[in-house]
């Protein structure tokens, strides 16, 4: 279907596709060391250390560990005056068991690699390789920064992920653009989302407690029982999204947990929710806010109060049209045959969000699925990858930054 060999060559040196190419048994390599020893959010020291080590085997690149927590790593390329890119890759795991029966399977019990991003990582490892020959032959200007960030899965008792710790530490002083790409088995490899604008949800998490007047399960008459106060507002809270958000919008309400009592015949004095909200417009989070809110208030006329905690996570993920634009055209140019689908990538969260509201950005959403019928989704403990699509995505990364410092592609964008 691709034919992964063709390349342009120049009269001095090769593509960078074809340099790509010639590390593809490395990526691999890297790829599945990392998946045989995942680490879990803020706790990646050894997977730290040995992006470390294989970075600083490459000439000419800097590379400084503790950007707002001991395992970020920043590397750095530069050569005179010109852009300054960044490019992302997190490394952490997740808290999962693997069921995978192959040769690189998960040596930490309860620890595995099942949202690629020991594929984002080894990428990146590629690409660094790559650009580090073009800089030591002075074949560009400007400066490259790898952004290798722990803890994209889980926040800590601060409430952050490892990209807003990045981000306030400095991690993208100076930087003009910053991109990222994340694997997608839903798609088989040779198929990519780009999409313009907002394309992945803010997530915000929310506690909320009913409370009533509690007493003997056989007088209920004497209580103001917050269980049958919770019916109606079960009701309006999911009716939020049916009938007050319009149908144009994205937006979702579910309730995951419901808390109450401690005996059959007991009535509680509270009832506790807890759920999330998902929205990808600023407008909509703020009316999801509201409506909660409201639906919840509905207590109050029947005798009963309510109070209501609301944690703001990730904010949505803003593409930037330019960058995006940038990316589609190394797309369509390395890999004619790839299909470009204009989607969003739905409403999970990704906190490279953090990175794109500072400087424009954008990520695209690799197809790494294998043509075997059999569902490897993200965060299952059957995940696995189509490697084809690493060397794709080391490629896509490495030429665009390339075509960034050789003038090929405008750099100055406007932020929204």
């Amino acid at each position: 279907m691709f034919n992964e060999g063709d390349g342009d060559m120049s009269v001095h040196t090769k593509s960078i596709k074809d340099q790509i190419l010639e590390m593809k048994g490395k990526i691999i390599e890297w790829r599945r060391y990392l998946h045989m020893h995942p680490e879990l959010s803020f706790h990646e020291y050894h997977t730290s250390t040995f992006i470390a080590k294989v970075l600083q085997g490459i000439p000419g690149i800097r590379v400084e560990r503790g950007f707002g927590t001991p395992n970020a790593i920043v590397a750095t390329l530069s050569n005179g005056k010109g852009p300054t890119i960044a490019l992302r890759a997190d490394m952490d795991a997740l808290p999962i068991t693997e069921e995978n029966m192959c040769d690189y399977q998960s040596m930490n019990e309860g620890v595995m690699h099942a949202c690629g991003h020991d594929g984002h990582t080894s990428i990146l490892l590629g690409v660094a390789h790559v650009l580090a020959e073009r800089f030591r032959n002075e074949e560009v200007k400007g400066t490259v920064k790898f952004l290798f960030q722990p803890a994209e899965e889980a926040t800590d008792g601060h409430g952050k992920t490892g990209a807003q710790y990045m981000v306030e530490a400095g991690a993208l002083d100076g930087v003009d653009c910053v991109m990222a790409l994340h694997l997608n088995p839903e798609q088989l490899t040779g198929k990519v989302l780009v999409h313009d604008g907002y394309s992945m949800a803010n997530v915000d998490v929310f506690q909320a407690s009913i409370y009533g007047q509690g007493g003997h399960g056989a007088y209920p008459h004497l209580t103001n029982d917050p269980i049958w106060l919770l019916g109606p507002v079960l009701q309006s809270l999911h009716g939020i999204v049916a009938r007050r958000v319009s149908p144009l919008e994205s937006a979702v309400v579910s309730i995951g947990q419901i808390h109450a009592g401690t005996a059959s015949n007991v009535i509680p004095t509270e009832v506790r929710i807890d759920g999330t909200m998902r929205s990808y417009s600023p407008e909509v989070r703020d009316q999801l806010t509201k409506e909660l809110n409201r639906a919840l208030s509905i207590v109050e006329p029947l005798g009963g109060s309510y109070s209501l905690k609301i944690n703001y996570g990730e904010p949505a993920l803003f593409n930037n049209p330019g960058v995006n634009g940038n990316l589609r055209m190394t797309i369509q140019d390395l890999y004619e045959e790839m299909e470009i689908i204009d989607q969003p990538f739905g409403l999970g969260g990704e906190d490279f969000s953090h990175m794109a509201r500072v400087v424009p950005g954008a990520m695209i959403f690799l197809g790494c699925g294998l043509p075997d019928g059999i569902k490897r989704e993200l965060h299952t403990s059957i995940f696995d990858i189509d490697e084809k699509s690493l060397s794709m995505g080391a490629a896509i990364l490495a030429e665009t930054t390339f075509r960034y410092l050789t003038g090929q592609y405008e750099w100055k964008g406007e932020q929204r």
